[in-house]
């Protein structure tokens, strides 16, 4: 049973991405940007609250405010505002793009520059620990 758990989602997006490739669904094209959209407003209206989203998570983790951190998770939600809006823009583009284009963006290319996001900004905090920065 615990394997199928994990077997499903695949599974969904298989079938998705099957329906999407023999129907022609061009409703699913706007799925990425909405998801986007809805990311972006989380990180970007947060940025107006006293304590961003990354901030509760730091917060949640431990991390006490009034810290040189503190300061870091607020940029680092500038960050990951910005990134979400222009990925939110390039996947507004891909829409009217070939659906090879679309699907290589959506599907691909955006989950490796968010995994790439995660991957730098782990290392940028790695060195600013050391450094006692944070």
């Amino acid at each position: 049973m615990k394997r199928i758990k994990h077997i499903i989602p695949v599974i969904i997006t298989l079938c998705v991405v099957f329906l999407f490739y023999i129907k022609r669904f061009v409703v699913l094209k706007y799925y990425p940007p909405v998801c986007n959209t809805f990311i972006f407003l989380v990180f970007f209206c947060s940025l107006f609250m006293k304590e961003t989203v990354i901030q509760k998570i730091a917060k949640a983790c431990g991390e006490k405010p009034d810290t040189p951190a503190w300061d870091y998770t607020r940029k680092l939600t500038c960050v990951w505002a910005g990134f979400t809006f222009i990925n939110l823009l390039v996947s507004i583009w891909t829409i009217f793009q070939s659906d090879r284009i679309w699907m290589l963006y959506n599907g691909c290319i955006s989950y490796i520059l968010i995994g790439l996001l995660f991957g730098v900004e782990y290392i940028v905090r790695i060195i600013l620990r050391k450094r006692n920065i944070i």
